[in-house]
């Protein structure tokens, strides 16, 4: 009879070694997906229907306050954008839709969102004198250094229509009365140039020299707003900007 070879220790040690690595191998699970807080939030986050938000575009445009706040309640996108994108606050603004515009910026939207004209709901307010939604802009964060297509704040358009209130809102709140347009105008100026110098432009130009307008700053021609008053035939103003 033939015996087999004992096995030394350093072989049973090894052969153990080897059977518990494939052992392991074979059991060991595959690690879970990771989730990251991105994956949650976007899981929890569901997309804003695109047909809600035109239908509160138009909404707002026809001041069809009772469809806004259901629209709003039911998850219309606050900021969705309709023609000319205009976003439902800057369509209830331009057709003057006070009450929806109110809903609007009470819910969170945004005053400052602009439309393809560059008009935000603040500076279409208070270039056309809308000062209940101005009130409201104002209220709700406005950008006081904002400016339009021409490169002017809120305060010069007001001034070049004689919009007093507006005016003295825009002041008040602490817009720039010396900001200077892409025109090389700045309020005064403008108020001069366009307007037909009667009572309400002349209220406007006593405004703006009491909130320290510059009566010294030229426009593109080299003119101050004194010399465009005395061209004009503005005596009134003119004599307002003299005792200046």
């Amino acid at each position: 009879m033939r015996f087999r070879k004992p096995v030394g220790a350093i072989g049973l040690i090894a052969a153990a070694i080897a059977l518990a690595a494939c052992s392991t191998g074979a059991s060991e699970p595959a690690p879970p997906p990771t989730t990251t807080a991105a994956d949650a939030t976007s899981a929890s986050s569901p997309v804003a229907d695109p047909v809600l938000g035109r239908q509160l575009v138009a909404a707002a445009a026809a001041n069809d306050v009772g469809r806004v706040q259901d629209l709003i309640d039911r998850g219309a996108d606050l900021e969705a954008r309709g023609d000319h994108e205009r976003t439902p606050l800057v369509a209830a603004t331009k057709n003057r839709a006070t009450e929806a515009a109110r809903i609007l910026v009470q819910a969170g939207a945004d005053v400052n969102a602009k439309d393809d004209l560059q008009d935000s709901a603040y500076l279409y307010a208070g270039a056309e004198g809308l000062d209940e939604i101005l009130d409201l802009t104002l209220q709700f964060g406005a950008d006081l250094r904002s400016v339009n297509r021409y490169g002017g704040t809120a305060l010069i358009p007001a001034s070049e229509h004689g919009a007093l209130s507006t005016v003295q809102r825009l002041i008040t709140a602490g817009v720039d009365v010396d900001h200077v347009n892409d025109l090389g105008l700045t309020a005064l100026q403008e108020a001069v140039i366009y307007g037909d110098g009667s009572q309400r432009y002349q209220q406007v130009v006593a405004a703006l020299l009491q909130a320290g307008a510059d009566t010294t700053q030229r426009d593109n021609s080299g003119a101050t707003a004194l010399d465009n008053a005395v061209q004009r035939g503005q005596s009134e103003i003119a004599a307002l900007l003299r005792d200046r």
